[in-house]
């Protein structure tokens, strides 16, 4: 019975002790170091552990952003390069990155406001090239194209957006996805290489049609996510109608 005790206090001890590192090592834009980045906005959070970030003078994050433990953020090759006068990676407002997910710059990353990603998801701006047949791929000189991801978008778990990709608005990428080239405003893509699986037409709505079933405004989603009583709700009617 006194080594349950002991443990069952260990056990609890230990969790306390690494709920506090965790808190204690978030950057945020009063740590030292959120100072090192060329923007945090109001009530960033990345959280602790991180991945490897890198590059900090040249990415810049916009107000309420989270960023999901083990998250890889960089702009450059390795540390400490001078790379020029403009911001490389930039993260907009309102935006949650999921955890594990790699963000790697070299050129331009574009992503808008209030997009979000599910785990594990990789957007880069460079890669090799494989013309040279007699030298190793991984040693050929790297081509870079700017990436643009459009406010609203949804990135699912394991999608990977390739160097010259550019999303419109609210557009949803399927897990697992590669993308690569340019996709209109409210669209469904997903695939390797992604393609267009349902899109919205101004005077026909969506083509193909979605299911007709009643569901949540942005607003009153909004609302109910203020508060623990309108989570229950929430959580309620998704439990009720999940289709």
């Amino acid at each position: 019975m006194l080594k349950d005790g002991v443990r069952k206090l260990a056990a609890a001890a230990v969790h306390r002790a690494y709920a506090l590192v965790r808190r204690l090592g978030e950057i945020t834009p009063a740590t030292p170091g959120g100072k090192r980045f060329h923007h945090l906005g109001e009530g960033v959070c990345i959280a602790f552990p991180q991945g490897a970030i890198f590059g900090d003078p040249w990415i810049s994050i916009g107000a309420h952003t989270l960023i999901g433990t083990h998250v890889s953020i960089s702009a450059g090759f390795v540390p400490d390069l001078d790379l020029g006068p403009d911001v490389i990676v930039k993260i907009g407002s309102a935006c949650s990155i999921g955890r594990g997910s790699h963000i790697v710059g070299h050129q331009s990353i574009e992503i808008g406001k209030d997009v979000f990603t599910g785990p594990y998801v990789y957007i880069t701006d460079q890669n090799h090239t494989y013309a040279e047949l007699d030298a190793p791929i991984g040693r050929q000189w790297p081509e870079n194209a700017p990436v643009e991801i459009g406010d609203g978008c949804w990135l699912g778990t394991q999608a990977v957006i390739l160097p010259g990709t550019r999303l419109g608005k609210n557009v949803a990428v399927a897990a697992g996805a590669v993308v690569r080239g340019e996709f209109p405003d409210n669209c469904v893509i997903g695939g390797i290489p992604a393609k267009i699986l349902r899109r919205h037409d101004p005077d026909e709505g969506w083509i193909p049609p979605m299911k007709d079933r009643p569901v949540p405004t942005a607003e009153e989603l909004a609302l109910l996510a203020l508060s623990m009583e309108g989570m229950q709700e929430l959580q309620d009617r998704m439990r009720k109608d999940p289709a």
